[in-house]
């Protein structure tokens, strides 16, 4: 038994099971906390994780494909770094996996990726970087959810306001290229809207703030609420932010869970 289940979510309500739609988005921090000497790998805990939410989607941010610097570190550990990259690594048995990069640095690479119980389809992803200093970017899924397709894109907004407003403007003319009008589709990730002045920017494109505000960083004390869910064509029936020292341990986000149900 998955040692985390008992801090997750409670079992899906099996009268609602077959319309609603459970979306988790969590910033996984690369799979190691820690610096210098007290460094430590995360990964194989955050899989335990993962599993626990019992997600139909799982939006994830800052996931490794690969770094050479940290795979050598903890080659001589008692598990080690995984072979496969970490998107591929994390995802329960029998889920479909899209991953895309984000950033390139000298050890490595990484982006976002989304995990899904449902058949998913063509994988688009945009640059969405505002400044060379910080390479931030949009993963686009569609994801086949019973008769009904859902658009998913996972985002990573940028440190300053005034580029994540931009950022919104960029995704505004992504989801006019790419997204039908009128689909349902989620857009979750972390948006580093520690000013909570992003839902403005995101309503007038056509975004929804799903559910209330809940705090999710950081994960020890939790004061913003960095990761959320925005919804068109969609309603928010429900969140919960899983918490306990396993969690805490794993990452410096909390991950965000909601139930999902379609608008109407």
């Amino acid at each position: 038994m998955n040692p985390l289940q008992s801090t997750s979510l409670p079992p899906a309500d099996p009268a609602h099971e077959h319309r609603r739609l459970r979306v988790a988005t969590y910033n996984i921090h690369k799979g190691v906390r820690g610096v210098g000497p007290a460094k430590r790998l995360e990964i194989h805990n955050l899989q335990l994780g993962i599993e626990a939410l019992d997600a139909d989607v799982v939006c994830l941010q800052e996931v490794r494909n690969f770094c050479h610097r940290d795979s050598r570190r903890f080659a001589r550990t008692h598990f080690g770094w995984p072979d496969s990259p970490q998107a591929e690594y994390l995802a329960p048995d029998g889920y479909g996996v899209a991953y895309r990069t984000n950033c390139i640095t000298r050890t490595g690479e990484h982006g976002n990726a989304l995990l899904s119980r449902w058949p998913i389809g063509d994988i688009g992803h945009r640059d969405v970087s505002d400044h060379r200093f910080e390479q931030r970017g949009l993963l686009h899924v569609p994801v086949s959810w019973r008769d009904t397709t859902v658009h998913v894109v996972v985002a990573h907004f940028g440190l300053i306001h005034a580029s994540r407003v931009r950022q919104v403007e960029k995704l505004s003319a992504f989801l006019r290229d790419h997204v039908p009008a009128g689909v349902p589709l989620v857009v979750a990730g972390d948006f580093n809207d520690w000013s909570e002045k992003l839902d403005g920017p995101m309503g007038a494109i056509g975004l929804a703030r799903g559910g209330p505000r809940v705090l999710t960083f950081p994960s020890r004390v939790p004061v913003f609420g960095l990761d959320r869910v925005y919804l068109r064509g969609l309603r928010c029936v429900s969140s919960f932010v899983p918490r306990g020292p396993a969690w805490t341990r794993m990452s410096d986000h909390l991950p965000l869970v909601t139930e999902l149900e379609l608008a109407g």
